[in-house]
């Protein structure tokens, strides 16, 4: 047997273990999925989100281990033009996780590299909001910035912008940087049409939401800068369609296990406007280096012994000089050969998370006395045949991260109630991460260090509520209809107490 016919002998026998200890992990329309007919409702757990693979992932990352390249390389080089490609945008660099990406998406905008007049330095003043995952938010104060937090509309989970006006300050304020909440687009027309007003940089973090996508009249999208629509949407008459994630200066991807592509932890910059953010942003990601030759190759630029940079002496190596403040946040190989699988099976994860959402929404409308709804942004109501829309000629396609419920402050319970009850029947749930990030420990620190640290444009009654009031369910692709109907069954179980 020779090493290659020894390769596909181990690969084979890998394909037949991954289906006997993994069948858990299947997607939840699979018909080896252990849950599609379980033989009681005690026998169900329903995690918020986890992991949705085959064989197929197994198979890849053992075949890239026994290649043992391990640091990021030709899986890497694929995976990085296969998820620009399906985005449509310029450019995608892998990193090590979602919080990383946010990290270097920004440090990127502190570069050296960008025009004087836009280039963000310390004591320049970010746009955010209030209710989020911290590390959104933790790279403005890492890079001595002021995040300036608006509130958040209890509804969509996402920013209100009716303080975008009151928020800026002439020469002060440089970016805008916002998640897309549990998979639900922000109001992408307006934080664009003020970001290019004001020529602000816009950071989309994209973590939640990949395969979410807005759409908006082509006359204002025209407007704003955009005429074509994103690879493999639906073209919409007088609209113009683009993934979430590509509206942007630059956006952020996790692939963190409960997101919406598994590589373990690992994440991805997506660079949609200038390319010139190209080179600070895989230099951030690679130790600083001004070098931008892959892993395992030297002199790309042909001229490596040439370069005179910054004070060194004339033909120093250019593989190590360095002209940022930078880190290793690259990803293995073996996880880029993972999402390589991953990303083949995207669309039908998108649509399994959209059927997932719907299926929980029809179900529990019975129970709106004590709960209040998400909608998409742009949507006003719901109804089972579909959303009614605003009359801005707007829309949003959630490829939902999960379900929110909002607790009604009229209810005989509080969300914890629900939420402890749900934890002790084995149905995973989550707050809305952080809720009010200002009311979290590191952020009180922060104020009670420095008072000027952070800066709060109105109130925060939106945020709160978020925080006192919401949770939500999974939407992920490896819940079947039996373990959906048990969550519906288990609320319904505790509504009756009262």
């Amino acid at each position: 047997m020779n090493n290659e016919q020894l390769k596909e002998k181990i690969l084979e026998l890998t394909r037949v273990y991954s289906s006997r200890m993994h069948s858990m992990n299947k997607p939840g329309n699979d018909s080896g999925h252990p849950f599609q007919n379980p033989a009681s409702l005690d026998d169900i757990s329903v995690p918020y989100a986890g992991r949705v693979f085959t064989e197929d992932e197994v198979v890849a990352a053992v075949s890239s281990t026994l290649d043992f390249w391990l640091t990021l390389g030709p899986e890497g080089q694929a995976l990085e033009k296969e998820l620009a490609s399906f985005l449509g945008i310029r450019k995608t660099l892998l990193v090590n996780s979602g919080s990383s990406a946010n990290l270097i998406a920004f440090a990127s905008l502190t570069s050296h590299l960008m025009d004087e007049d836009k280039r963000i330095r310390p004591g320049d003043e970010v746009i955010t909001c209030a209710a989020g995952f911290p590390t959104t938010v933790a790279p403005i104060i890492q890079n001595g910035c002021i995040p300036v937090f608006l509130d958040n509309d209890p509804t969509t989970g996402n920013i209100k912008c009716d303080s975008l006006e009151e928020a800026y300050k002439e020469g002060k304020t440089k970016a805008v940087m916002l998640a897309h909440t549990l998979g639900n687009p922000f109001d992408v027309g307006r934080i664009v049409e003020f970001c290019k007003r004001k020529n602000l940089w816009l950071i989309e973090d994209n973590c939640d939401a990949l395969g979410c996508s807005y759409s908006m009249p082509t006359d204002l999208a025209e407007n704003l800068g955009f005429k074509k629509d994103s690879p493999g949407l639906t073209s919409q008459p007088d609209s113009v369609v683009k993934w979430t994630g590509t509206w942007g200066d630059i956006s952020t991807q996790s692939f963190y296990p409960p997101h919406h592509l598994t590589m373990g932890e690992g994440g991805a910059v997506n660079i949609s406007g200038s390319i010139k953010l190209k080179r600070p942003a895989e230099s951030i990601r690679d130790w600083g280096r001004d070098c931008w030759c892959p892993s395992g190759v030297d002199d790309t630029c042909g001229k490596r012994f040439q370069w005179q940079l910054g004070e060194l002496p004339e033909g120093y190596d250019h593989k190590y000089t360095y002209s940022h403040l930078g880190y290793n946040l690259k990803p293995l190989d073996i996880q880029a050969a993972i999402g390589r699988v991953q990303i083949g099976k995207l669309p039908s994860f998108i649509e399994a998370r959209k059927q997932n959402w719907n299926y929980l929404r029809e179900n529990l409308d019975q129970f709106s006395e004590f709960f209040e709804f998400s909608l998409p942004t742009h949507a006003k109501s719901w109804r089972s045949e579909g959303f009614t829309w605003d009359n801005t000629g707007c829309r949003t396609e959630c490829s939902w991260f999960g379900f929110m419920l909002r607790i009604k402050e009229t209810a005989p319970f509080r969300s914890s109630d629900l939420a402890s009850y749900l934890d002790s029947q084995k149905v995973g749930n989550r707050m809305l991460f952080g809720g009010n990030l200002l009311r979290q420990p590191v952020m009180v620190q922060l104020k009670k260090d420095n008072p000027n640290a952070l800066r709060v444009v109105g109130d925060l009654n939106g945020a709160d509520q978020l925080m006192k009031q919401a949770l939500f369910l999974g939407t992920y692709p490896g819940l079947t209809k039996s373990m959906l109907s048990y969550e519906i069954d288990t609320i319904s179980k505790f509504i009756s107490k009262y």
